[in-house]
């Protein structure tokens, strides 16, 4: 296509004097919500490396070891809606700092934990802070880069931290619990947060609340409460099967609860999740687009793992390593694509064409067996997820954040995450599934034997790698369908910076 986009004008409230002056300030604030982002992205899969040492030095079971994880992802999937209107209600720097203090305090405790219980606790803390730190992160960004020129660059870096961030955690776990400690895993948080608050706090301007806030609080128990049964109960799932009562019970009642959300929010004055900011289909396009992008990843990270780790040999760090061209893939598109190409053939073409990219590259990592080496048989996929990644993930952020009222960027921000907590959490259960069907079915065709069973794994492991392909393959129909290719709009801005 050769048409290209109108790229929008100035959004209201800003002069071209007033972006001249603030111009360095502005990149200096991408800095600093950079590297929260960093930090709460690295968490997310940080500590699965340190899990078995965490174990081992405080002797908890393998049945327990889940709520490690599953602590950090309830805590985060339910309370984020409720944490991106706070940024909205009662200042995004206000919350962006009590995240930032809160999630390092917590880090601080579960690094020094003696026990299980005080583990899972300063897990469940970090969750709860993550969900004021990561919307306003990605508020704050929204709103301070409304100039056409720059907001396609900044959000092509911050969602290349995004996307990276994750895959630099399995090699950051690796070399910290291998060189140092499982404990530091947590320790390390607290780099990250000082740094990023100190540049908040020097940076950011003090916000002026010039009306009470208003909470939905209806809305808000009865979203939190619905979010908590849908990742409860996949996460259930993982250890009972489909058919537990419990997990089917907390899904159906988060599924219905959802709709009771729904029904309240057309009838609150003041809702928590105004229903104007999904129903616009570039937004609601984009929040589908980051929910299959949660979804598909998935398997991944945690798969492409445990294929690297027990099918091949590779140690915890060279198993960190082996992601880097897949980094290096989701830096590359985010920084180039938002002003290479999305101005020229439009958002549903970048994001369905990104997914398209991303399968290709699952689909080449299906073909793995016990002897594929790294360059000829890993890299090539690596490199083509990474660039697909990059390319629907910067967009997606974009889209979902596209001309929404400041008053509104908060809990867009939020819904973001929660987009992708879920499509993670649903994910998880899905291919645990599918992963233990494959390697059953293998086993029970073969005879057994010391290579039998290591095959299994990787059938498991590819079988997954095939379903991620092709969550991908729907995740582009869907926003080919759904998604329009008008230009994206920049949000409403506000005043973020301090003088």
């Amino acid at each position: 296509m050769s048409t290209t986009f109108d790229r929008g004008a100035p959004a209201s409230g800003t002069t071209d004097s007033g972006r001249r002056g603030s111009h360095a300030v502005r990149w200096w604030v991408l800095v600093v919500l950079g590297v929260a982002q960093l930090m709460v992205t690295l968490d997310a899969t940080v500590v699965n490396i340190a899990l078995p040492e965490a174990q081992h030095d405080l002797g908890f079971s393998d049945g327990s070891r889940q709520w490690v994880i599953t602590g950090y992802a309830l805590a985060f999937g339910s309370l984020l809606l409720l944490g991106g209107r706070l940024g909205d209600l009662f200042g995004r720097r206000t919350t962006f700092v009590t995240g930032l203090i809160g999630f390092a305090v917590a880090s601080v405790v579960g690094g020094a934990a003696g026990s299980f219980e005080i583990l899972v606790a300063a897990r469940v803390a970090q969750g709860l802070f993550a969900a004021l730190l990561a919307p306003a992160a990605l508020s704050l960004l929204s709103v301070t880069f409304t100039d056409p020129a720059e907001r396609p660059k900044a959000f092509g870096i911050f969602s290349a931290l995004s996307g990276a961030g994750a895959a630099v955690g399995l090699l950051l776990g690796g070399m910290l619990t291998e060189w140092a400690s499982w404990r530091w895993v947590m320790y390390v948080n607290v780099i990250f947060a000082g740094v990023a608050l100190a540049g908040a706090l020097l940076l950011l301007a003090k916000p002026a609340v010039t009306e009470r806030p208003k909470i939905d609080i209806p809305g808000t128990v009865v979203v939190s409460a619905a979010l908590f049964g849908i990742v409860y109960g996949f996460a259930h799932v993982e250890s009972t099967s489909w058919t537990d009562p419990v997990a089917l019970g907390s899904m159906i009642s988060g599924v219905v609860l959802l709709a009771v959300f729904a029904w309240l929010e057309r009838r609150v004055a003041h809702p928590l999740l105004p229903l104007r900011v999904v129903l616009d289909r570039t937004r609601g396009g984009s929040f589908l687009a980051v929910f299959v992008l949660g979804m598909g990843m998935f398997s991944i990270f945690l798969f492409l793992t445990y294929y690297l780790e027990a099918s091949i040999g590779y140690s915890p760090i060279e198993a960190g390593l082996s992601f880097l061209p897949m980094v290096a893939g989701i830096v590359a598109a985010s920084t180039t694509v938002p002003s290479l190409l999305l101005p020229r053939v439009g958002p549903k073409v970048v994001v369905s064409a990104g997914f398209l990219v991303s399968a290709s590259g699952m689909a080449l990592l299906t073909r793995l067996t016990l002897d594929s080496g790294y360059v000829a048989d890993i890299m090539p996929g690596m490199i083509l997820l990474g660039l697909g990644i990059g390319a629907v993930m910067t967009t997606s952020f974009q889209g979902a954040t596209a001309g929404v009222h400041h008053e509104d960027a908060g809990v867009a921000s939020a819904l973001i995450n929660t987009s992708q907590q879920v499509g993670g959490s649903i994910s998880t259960a899905l291919l645990t599934t599918v992963a233990s069907s494959a390697a059953t079915d293998y086993l029970s065709s073969h005879k057994p034997s010391a290579l039998t069973m290591a095959q299994a794994g990787v059938e498991s492991y590819t079988a997954t790698l095939a379903w991620g392909a092709g969550i991908f393959v729907v995740g582009a129909a869907l926003t080919a369908f759904l998604m329009p290719n008008a230009a994206l709009a920049p949000s409403e801005g506000e005043p973020v910076i301090a003088h």
